[in-house]
């Protein structure tokens, strides 16, 4: 423990993880610690049941009717993977893969009205779709096809847009796009939480609809992946990768003091020892006097004994509910997975609901939610403080990452990697780097 590391990285939930891989690969000194006995901090997944029970202080333990303990892993922070999004290239490029089997997400669907519709995104999808007149189809198709034509280097596929200047109201107005389809465009494909977006360039809401549409054409049901055993195998994956490249990894570990040298970090006592560093990761439960709150997350974890009804059946769902459709600010999610996914017994269903608390009582605000499933079996309710750092580490060398968000995939996740990874090193984060690297190891380079 006495030793000088160039990163010491406290926690080890999947934005640590990933950094602390990430650093491995590109041959840094790793120490990374956590003072839980488990892998994955916030985001973990749960096994056996009876350990979610006590977590969530529940006086009985589970009945018979939930099957085995053992075959449930339940994740306390409900994500999907985007298909062609940057998580996933972290972990093709980081071959991270190797350790992990994937399933498509079955379905996407967008609540409007009291029901759910799946979310068409294909052109054909759009033209069969009972969310929209006859009309309606007509002018969304146009725009899906300006979108999926669109490339931000080619000024001949604008046509009379301007990416960096008009806002994405303008576009909607230009195809005359009506509020309902304005709703599933902004928060079913280019999956924004509210509607500040509306009111800024349209650049990156258009990519964000092209990585949704790129996504669905990789495997055609959803654009959605999930692991198997669920996401607690994330973490672990890189955990791995920061192994091989010789990390050092200590769980159960008590963070007694960060130490401070002339405003910047040198090291971190446990037990008694410190381990000196240069820089030092962690997440915002670590370091309580640099970060603020943001806000909170309402997630409700419901075990159910079906599939949810009108998503023909699926084994596994996403459903989005858009702020407008229940005049609130931000939209609710609904992520579902179930026993096809390893992660509940046979014939069980998991579906988490989650939202960005607006009022005093956050449970009356996802109610709307949890009418799409009922009956339910059994709920686990958790208010989650959302912390940021205050610091951006430039003088401290202190790197916190921000809390999980409400969203229902990692490509927030991803952003912060890449900002904290900017701010360690002063250069962006460049996968095909990790790839040469990754050849050096395990390729033809040297062994």
């Amino acid at each position: 423990m006495d030793e000088e590391y160039d990163v010491i990285v406290l926690g080890t939930g999947l934005t640590e993880c990933i950094l602390s891989g990430i650093m491995s690969v590109n041959g840094k000194k790793v120490l990374h610690m956590d003072r839980n006995p488990y892998y994955g901090g916030e985001s973990s997944s749960i096994t056996p049941l009876e350990e979610l029970y006590k977590r969530f202080e529940l006086p009985d333990s589970p009945p018979e009717s939930m099957g085995r303990g053992r075959d449930w892993n339940v994740d306390l922070i409900p994500k999907f993977l985007m298909a062609n999004g940057q998580l996933v290239k972290m972990l093709l490029y980081t071959e991270v893969t190797r350790y992990l089997d994937f399933k498509v997400v079955e379905g996407s669907f967008v609540y409007k009205g009291g029901k759910i519709y799946k979310v068409p995104s294909t052109e054909t999808e759009a033209l069969a779709s009972n969310l929209m007149g006859m009309f309606e189809k007509r002018r969304f198709r146009k725009f899906l096809v300006f979108v999926a034509n669109f490339d931000e280097n080619d000024p001949k596929t604008f046509e009379g847009v301007d990416p960096k200047v008009t806002t994405m109201r303008d576009v909607y107005k230009k195809f005359d796009l009506g509020q309902d389809v304005i709703d599933f465009t902004g928060h079913a494909l280019a999956l924004y939480r509210t509607d500040d977006y509306l009111d800024v360039p349209c650049l990156e809401t258009i990519n964000r609809i092209k990585l949704y549409s790129e996504s669905l054409a990789r495997y055609g049901k959803s654009p959605y992946l999930y692991p198997l055993y669920g996401l607690g195998e994330l973490p672990q994956g890189f955990a791995r990768l920061s192994a091989i490249y010789g990390g050092t990894y200590m769980l159960n570990k008590p963070v007694e003091e960060i130490v401070m040298e002339d405003g910047h970090v040198v090291g971190v006592k446990s037990e008694g020892e410190v381990a000196r560093c240069k820089q030092l990761i962690c997440d915002p439960s670590y370091i309580q006097d640099r970060v603020r709150k943001a806000g909170q997350v309402i997630r409700v974890i419901c075990i159910l004994s079906h599939p949810i009804k009108d998503t023909n059946d699926a084994n596994s769902c996403q459903i989005i509910i858009p702020q407008n459709q229940v005049n609130r600010k931000s939209d609710i999610y609904v992520c579902m997975i179930s026993y096809a996914h390893n992660v509940a017994a046979q014939g069980k269903y998991i579906a988490i609901v989650s939202t960005t608390v607006e009022t005093n009582e956050p449970e009356a605000e996802i109610e709307p939610a949890l009418e799409l499933l009922e009956p339910i079996d059994q709920k686990f309710v958790s208010l989650s403080d959302l912390y940021e750092p205050t610091d951006d580490g430039t003088e401290s060398q202190i790197f916190a990452s921000s809390a999980y968000d409400a969203t229902t995939h990692f490509e927030t996740t991803c952003n912060d990697i890449k900002d904290i990874y900017k701010r360690m090193t002063g250069s962006d984060f460049d996968f095909e780097n990790m790839k040469r690297k990754q050849n050096d190891v395990f390729g033809e380079g040297e062994q």
